[in-house]
């Protein structure tokens, strides 16, 4: 019977860079993926095994063993990749696994925070006079960039339709106009139509005023 994972030689995966305290789904992805090309994954869910106390069990103390020398190189390569400030902090866990859930039950929380505060960032933004709408756009684009950084899923016809509807009520006219041609505009597009009318009204309100 043999449970011990087998080892890959660690040049085959490529090392993450460190963990500080940011981004740690990211990071979280990319040592899994490390340790899956080691062979290591499945100590990250694993309960460290224990033996008893009748020692002629002589295939259940290697096996055991074996066990704890495996997550022992699990463990490392997890806190390897940590900042050193972070490694300090971690080092006391035991096992591969302990060691997972506790990084996980900080950070993911933290994470979830981060993509609440991005989520009404994103749901409270709304769109003034007072501001040129290309570079509101742009301030748009980047939430949405934001949004999907934390693992949303926003397709091209919803960040059109979004950034139409956040339109201030100055636009009213041209906003009507395009919500009939959305379906037929692309996110590129929409921003080359704003663009085009924005100027067209710089333009206007120029003429009327050196009229006057």
């Amino acid at each position: 019977m043999v449970l011990v994972s087998k080892v890959a030689d660690p040049a085959h995966g490529e090392k993450p860079a460190k963990f500080s305290g940011a981004d740690f789904k990211r990071w979280q992805q990319k040592i899994f993926v490390y340790v899956t090309t080691l062979g290591l994954s499945r100590f990250l869910k694993e309960e460290r095994p224990t033996v008893g106390d009748d020692e002629s069990d002589n295939e259940r103390r290697i096996v055991v063993d074996a066990w704890h020398n495996s997550d022992f190189l699990c463990r490392n390569y997890i806190l390897n990749g940590l900042d050193d400030t972070l490694y300090d902090v971690y080092s006391s866990f035991k096992t591969s696994k302990e060691l997972w859930d506790s990084l996980e039950k900080k950070y993911k929380t933290e994470d979830a925070g981060a993509k609440k505060f991005v989520v009404g960032k994103f749901l409270d933004y709304r769109m003034v006079d007072t501001k040129t709408v290309t570079s509101q756009v742009q301030e748009i684009q980047i939430i949405l960039h934001d949004l999907v950084s934390e693992g949303m899923i926003l397709n091209e016809l919803f960040q059109v339709a979004t950034i139409i509807e956040k339109l201030s009520p100055s636009w009213k006219d041209f906003k009507n106009y395009l919500k009939h041609k959305r379906n037929d505009m692309g996110l590129e597009d929409l921003v080359v139509r704003l663009r085009i009318e924005e100027d067209n009204r710089d333009s206007e309100w120029k003429s009327a005023n050196v009229r006057v």
